[in-house]
């Protein structure tokens, strides 16, 4: 089983930057990542409808024979996580705990913002998590046009730009210290939302922080995979337009990106 490869699924690229992550720190590791674009995104979506789009692709993952779970999508974390966990026999890994963690420890003034699709922000699942340290502030903010302009491939520019400063300027206006970009397409929007926000405020990606949870995980149930077997693969899957992902793909993951097949579920 710690041969097998570990599955990720994203409603489309932004979870690209989970993957990434996952890459650089578990190098051995195989993986299968599926980007359900012919429904994404999701974060316009009722949670119900999330929560049965996550579990039919998730369904997908586990028939290939995966050995962990990495739910590298916020708003499908917040719909389905703990049918998720109930469901699969093998691990489940999410997003949203690991990036609520990091902003506990970098805050400094316990002013922390969330951003995030307008359903991960209605669900209130970040509050939730939060609500183990009442000591801070937590401001949280629906951006849904930031996942449109990552879908297109425009992460720069003078429209986004605009678009930032309007959705931002609530966590300026409340001296945010800190903030968790709660979905995983705006890391790749880290440029222009650190230019609008200033240096003073530090931004949480939960990437890196799955990717730890990820590792400890592996390791925890002794799935590790070993550097002494075969070279690891990593196979992407696309439920749309398997061409123009590939080519965003490649664009934000790198030279790991092969061809991208599409996917029908």
């Amino acid at each position: 089983m710690s041969s097998a490869p570990i599955g990720i699924f994203d409603s489309g690229v932004g979870g690209l930057t989970v993957a990434r992550a996952i890459l650089d720190q578990l190098p051995n590791e195989s993986t299968l990542y599926i980007g359900d674009t012919a429904r994404g995104p999701y974060g316009p979506r009722p949670l119900a409808e999330v929560r049965d789009f996550a579990l039919e692709t998730l369904d997908f993952l586990v028939e290939q024979g995966v050995k962990a779970l990495v739910i590298a999508c916020n708003t499908a974390s917040a719909a389905m996580l703990r049918d998720a966990r109930e469901r699969y026999s093998i691990p489940v890994i999410e997003v949203i705990q690991p990036a609520v963690r990091r902003a506990v420890a970098a805050t400094r003034s316990g002013r922390v913002g969330v951003i995030g699709t307008r359903a991960t922000i209605e669900s209130r699942a970040y509050l939730d998590a939060f609500a183990a340290a009442p000591q801070l502030r937590i401001e949280s903010i629906a951006c849904p046009l930031f996942v449109e302009f990552v879908e297109r491939g425009e992460t720069s520019g003078e429209a986004i730009t605009k678009i930032a400063r309007e959705y931002l300027k609530p966590m300026i206006d409340a001296d945010i210290d800190t903030l968790v970009l709660g979905c995983t397409h705006y890391p790749l929007l880290t440029g222009v939302i650190s230019y609008v926000m200033g240096n003073d405020v530090s931004l949480v990606s939960s990437a890196e922080e799955t990717a730890k949870d990820l590792y400890r995980v592996l390791v925890e149930n002794n799935l590790l995979r070993g550097g002494s077997e075969s070279p690891s693969t990593h196979k992407f899957l696309a439920t749309g337009d398997a061409q123009a992902f590939e080519l965003l793909a490649r664009r934000f993951l790198g030279p790991e990106v092969g061809s991208v097949q599409h996917q029908d579920l």
